[in-house]
């Protein structure tokens, strides 16, 4: 526990509501509001509100921005559109995950380039150093920007039309992975439509100071739609669903982006900076491996039985027990209403199984119980 944890604008707010809070990467957070389930069903049925003002916001400014974010991350952001989003990472010299990370490109400033980097809240001072100390030769600016921001998120099918009620922003041009500035309740806003649920949805960039204006406005809006404050529980097990990776599970510095099954994200065909950024040659030889004869892979299991895996348990093959994985997100799916797992396992055991007869199986305190390997995510929403 942080002795003294952060305090988002909205705890008084989210106590008020009566929520239970927890400390996560010291920041005291909503868990939940009441069911955590009722909260998901909330998101794939309607809209939840969430509060993500612990995330890590840093401006990356200057003639040279693009060239220091090409530099230092693995994706090609001085290629980046003004006004779109774009998910990446950040690597050490050795190509393992530092964190992903969502970058905007915003309008320029005196033809400069502006960005908003976007960092997991437990990694938001790694982030920070990492990209002040890769600026060395750039002539561009690194500014911690996390008190700047209050991060509120309205997911589920109903959020568009719940905002519109709030903004004269043009949402429905508006892509994914975009975001274009606005007002929200008379409040200037970033508005991007990105979002960690799977869902359609919006996150919402603001001071602070309006934070609880524009939360109460959301949820007056959204009152006969059927939004609801959402907590961090349910958030988790609607990524988990979506098959969207969390860092410190299936993302850490012992893996790289070619592990995760996201070497996508890797750009070796950027030409700024003579090609070259932070952790390529070992990636370069992960990527390598990865289409040759990768150890293990990523994948979904979905249980046979009703016992629920935890990060951290076994991955045995069913046919000797001998561990051949382990998992790194497990919990109920209450879309599938079957407890649900991603893990890393041997390449062998990899591919799903189609025959009805699992493979392989979790320990879970001694049992090994039955589960089908699925390809991820486990749930993909109608569009």
């Amino acid at each position: 526990m942080t002795e003294n944890p952060r305090l988002t604008a909205l705890d008084s707010v989210h106590r008020a509501l009566g929520a239970t809070m927890t400390d996560f990467a010291g920041w005291d957070m909503p868990l939940r509001y009441g069911s955590e389930r009722d909260e998901h069903q909330a998101v794939r049925t309607r809209a939840g509100l969430f509060d993500l003002s612990h995330m890590g916001e840093i401006a990356v400014t200057g003639p040279e921005a693009g060239l220091l974010l090409d530099h230092a991350l693995v994706g090609n952001l001085s290629k980046l559109a003004r006004g779109r989003a774009r998910y990446t990472m950040i690597c050490d010299e050795r190509g393992g995950i530092m964190d992903d990370l969502i970058v905007y490109r915003l309008a320029d400033e005196q033809d400069a380039p502006r960005y908003l980097v976007v960092a997991n809240a437990g990694n938001a001072q790694t982030v920070l150093d990492a990209l002040v100390a890769r600026q060395a030769g750039f002539d561009a600016a690194v500014r911690d920007d996390r008190d700047a921001y209050a991060l509120l998120a309205i997911q589920g099918p109903e959020a568009a039309g719940v905002l519109a009620q709030l903004t004269d922003a043009d949402l429905e041009g508006l892509k994914y992975y975009a975001g274009l500035p606005g007002t929200v309740a008379g409040v200037e806003t970033l508005i991007a439509r990105t979002g960690y649920t799977g869902e359609d949805g919006f996150e919402l960039f603001l001071a602070p100071g309006d934070a609880e204006k524009v939360w109460a406005a959301l949820l007056d809006a959204g009152r006969d739609a059927g939004v609801v404050p959402c907590g961090l529980s349910c958030r988790d097990t609607l990524r988990l669903e979506a098959g969207m990776p969390l860092y410190g599970n299936e993302l850490t510095r012992a893996t790289t982006p070619f592990d995760a099954g996201l070497g996508r994200v890797v750009k070796f065909e950027k030409e700024t900076n003579g090609g070259d950024f932070v952790g390529r040659g070992p990636l370069e030889e992960a990527a390598g491996q990865a289409e040759q004869n990768p150890p293990r892979k990523l994948v979904g299991l979905v249980a046979q039985g009703r016992r629920v895996p935890r990060a951290g348990y076994p991955v045995v093959s069913a046919a000797d027990g001998a561990v051949i994985g382990e998992v790194t997100s497990g919990a109920p799916s209450p879309t599938l209403g079957k407890p649900i797992a991603i893990a890393y396992v041997d390449a062998a055991f990899a591919e799903p199984n189609e025959d009805g007869e699992s493979r392989v199986a979790v320990d879970i305190r001694g049992s090994h119980e039955a589960y089908d390997v699925v390809a991820l995510p486990f749930y993909k929403r109608q569009r």
